[in-house]
């Protein structure tokens, strides 16, 4: 017995925002195409341009010593503003 094949089309609801929706109708009035063409060919641009992608790099911090001077405590923002700016501060 041999297997039988189905092709079905799936049909879904999409909702594109209108810029993107207006540009893909662009699209398809100047190629002559169908607008559901247009729209399945720009998905597998895109999902193909997805798996060409290079990996992104991992971010890492670099920590640093801030050496704080002796008596500048980071606790209290407000007594540290004072210390610099004054007690006209507010």
């Amino acid at each position: 017995m041999m297997p039988v094949l189905y092709h079905h089309d799936v049909r879904t609801t999409l909702t594109v925002d209108d810029d993107v929706a207006a540009h893909l109708q662009e699209l398809a009035r100047q190629s002559r195409q169908p607008f559901k063409r247009v729209v399945n060919e720009m998905l597998r641009l895109g999902l193909r341009s997805r798996q060409t992608l290079a990996p992104r790099r991992r971010f890492a911090v670099k920590a640093r010593d801030t050496a704080l001077k002796p008596g500048v405590e980071l606790d209290c923002a407000a007594s540290l503003i004072e210390r610099i700016e004054g007690s006209m501060h507010r």
